[in-house]
C-alpha cells in the first residue's frame, strides 16, 4: 500500500500533543466560565452574502457544496465559517428576544480559511473566543474587560509570557484622514501589511492606494512605529502634527484602555500604533497578542470592538471581543519544544492479569478504581509481569497494580520501582499523577529567530 501523505492545513496530534491541545482548551474555558461568559455553538456554514461583505476574506472561505448538486439547490450560496464573531452576530439577532443583555459568550469551534498552509497557519483550526453584546449601547469599559481576561488565560497556560497589543480603529482612521489620505480603509489594509511585507512597499501602498502623498505616508509609518505600555503615547502622536477630530476621539478611548489595564495587570497590555486588523467590522478598539521571544511567529490571538455587525434594522448590537487562536499556540508550543505532557494516555493505573481466569478480579479492581475517579486500564493479555510493566511504560502509565493469588493487592510505580500493599476502596495516586499535566519546559529564545508569519 502506498504511503498516505498528511493533508496539508489540516492539523492532527498525536496523543501526547492531542493532550496538551485539551489543556490548553480546559484552562480557556475555566477562565472564560470563572468571568461569568455563557458556552454557545453555532452552525459550521453561514450564507456567503454575510460573510463576504466584513473585509479582506472572499478568497479564502470555503463554499458548501454537494458533489452532484445542481446550481438552484438550497444549499448553493454557503459557506464555511471563516470565524466565529460574524456567526455570533447572526446568532445575536435571530435569538435576540431569548437572551439577556449584555450578552456574554464563550465559543471553541472549528473555523476554515482556504489560506496557503505553512507554520502554524491552517486550514482547519480551532478558535477560542469572548464577546461581549449589548444592546443600542455598550460600556467602554468592556473593551478592557475582555483583554485582561485573555491576559489571564495566557498567564494560566504553559506557555511563553504573552503581550496583548492595542490600537483603536479611530485613532487609527482619523490619523490617516488627516495626513491627507482619499481612502482610509486603504491606508488600514496598508498599514495592516508592515510586518509581512516591510516598510518600503507599505509606503507605495500608501501612496498608490489611500492616496497620501510621500509626506502624509512617512507620517502614517512613523505613527506605526509608536509603541508605549504607558498613555505617553497620546503625546508621541501629537508630536507628529496631524490634526483630526476622529483622532482625538480614537486617542481618548485608547488612552483609557491603557490606563485601566495598567491599573490592574500592569505589563499586559501595551498600545502598538501599527494594529490594524483587516476585517471591516472593527470600528474601535483592536487587539493583537505576541509571546514574548517569539514575536516573529505573528499574533496568537486578536479581537476588536464592533458597533455595526449585528443590526436587523430597528435595534443595534453592538460587541466587543477577541479570540485565540488555539491551533496556531498548540502547534507553536509543540513545534517549539516549549512544553511536554507527562504522559500520552489518560490512564493512571494498569492492572496486571495474572492468568485469564484471573481477569475478572483485575476487572473488579479496575471498577473500583474508576468509580473514585482513577482513569484504569486493565492489561490486554496474561502475558509474564515484566511485559505488562513494559506495556505500561511505553505508554506512560506510572503505576502497575498486582492481585495475588489469596486476594491481596499491592501496587507499584514503575519510575521509582516501590511497590506498596495497596486496598482498590481507598488507595489513590499523587495529586499529579492523577491526570495527565502538560509543563513548560523551555523558556523563550531571543525574538525574531524563527521565521513564521503573522496571522490574521
Amino acid at each position: 500500500m502506498a504511503k498516505i501523505a498528511p493533508l496539508s492545513g489540516f492539523p492532527e496530534w498525536l496523543p501526547a500533543e492531542r493532550i496538551v491541545e485539551q489543556q490548553v482548551l480546559d484552562t480557556v474555558r475555566g477562565v472564560f466560565e470563572l468571568h461569568g461568559f455563557a458556552g454557545i455553538e453555532t452552525r459550521a456554514v453561514e450564507p456567503l452574502e454575510q460573510m463576504l461583505r466584513k473585509g479582506e476574506i472572499d478568497k479564502e472561505v470555503y463554499v458548501l457544496r454537494r458533489l452532484h448538486a445542481e446550481g438552484d439547490e438550497p444549499d448553493a450560496g454557503l459557506g464555511l465559517h471563516f470565524d466565529l464573531t460574524v456567526p455570533f452576530a447572526r446568532y445575536v439577532l435571530q435569538n435576540a428576544g431569548h437572551l439577556e443583555f449584555p450578552f456574554r459568550r464563550y465559543q471553541i469551534q472549528k473555523v476554515w480559511r482556504g489560506e496557503r498552509p505553512q507554520e502554524g497557519r491552517f486550514r482547519e483550526f480551532t478558535q477560542a473566543d469572548i464577546d461581549i453584546v449589548d444592546r443600542d449601547a455598550l460600556a467602554f469599559h468592556h473593551e478592557v474587560e475582555v483583554a485582561l481576561v485573555m491576559a489571564e488565560v495566557f498567564r494560566a497556560l504553559p506557555c511563553p509570557p504573552a503581550v496583548i497589543l492595542v490600537n483603536n480603529r479611530k485613532l487609527a482612521e482619523g490619523f490617516f484622514l488627516g495626513a491627507g489620505a482619499a481612502d482610509a480603509a486603504a491606508a488600514l489594509r496598508a498599514i495592516d501589511k508592515l510586518d509581512k511585507i516591510g516598510a518600503a512597499k507599505v509606503a507605495a501602498l500608501l501612496e498608490s492606494d489611500a492616496g497620501l502623498s510621500a509626506e502624509g505616508a512617512q507620517k502614517c509609518l512613523a505613527l506605526a512605529s509608536i509603541r508605549s505600555a504607558d498613555v505617553s503615547f497620546v503625546e508621541q502622536v501629537r508630536a507628529l502634527g496631524v490634526e483630526h477630530p476622529l483622532l482625538d476621539e480614537g486617542l481618548e478611548e485608547l488612552a483609557a484602555v491603557i490606563a485601566a489595564a495598567q491599573a490592574r495587570m500592569p505589563g499586559a497590555v501595551v498600545a502598538d500604533l501599527k494594529i490594524a486588523r483587516g476585517l471591516d467590522y472593527y470600528t474601535g478598539t483592536v487587539y493583537e497578542t505576541q509571546l514574548v521571544g517569539y514575536e516573529s511567529v505573528g499574533s496568537v490571538c486578536s479581537g476588536g470592538r464592533y458597533d455595526a455587525l449585528a443590526s436587523d434594522g430597528k435595534a443595534t448590537y453592538p460587541g466587543v471581543g477577541i479570540s485565540l487562536g488555539v491551533s496556531r499556540l498548540v502547534s507553536v508550543l509543540l513545534g517549539k519544544g516549549l512544553v511536554r505532557a507527562s504522559r500520552s494516555v489518560p490512564t493512571a493505573v494498569l492492572v496486571a492479569v495474572s492468568s485469564d481466569e484471573g481477569r475478572t478480579a483485575s476487572e473488579d479492581v479496575a471498577a473500583a478504581l474508576r468509580a473514585r475517579g482513577i482513569s484504569t486500564e486493565v492489561a490486554p493479555a496474561a502475558a509474564k509481569f515484566g511485559k505488562q510493566i513494559r506495556h505500561a511504560d511505553r505508554r506512560g502509565i506510572p503505576f502497575v497494580w498486582f492481585v495475588a493469588d489469596d486476594g491481596t493487592h499491592s501496587v507499584k510505580d514503575i519510575r521509582s520501582g516501590e511497590q506498596l500493599d495497596a486496598d482498590p476502596a481507598s488507595w489513590a495516586p499523587p495529586a499529579d499523577d492523577l491526570r495527565p499535566t502538560v509543563t513548560l519546559v523551555a523558556g523563550p529564545v531571543s525574538a525574531g529567530t524563527d521565521s513564521e508569519e503573522s496571522t490574521s
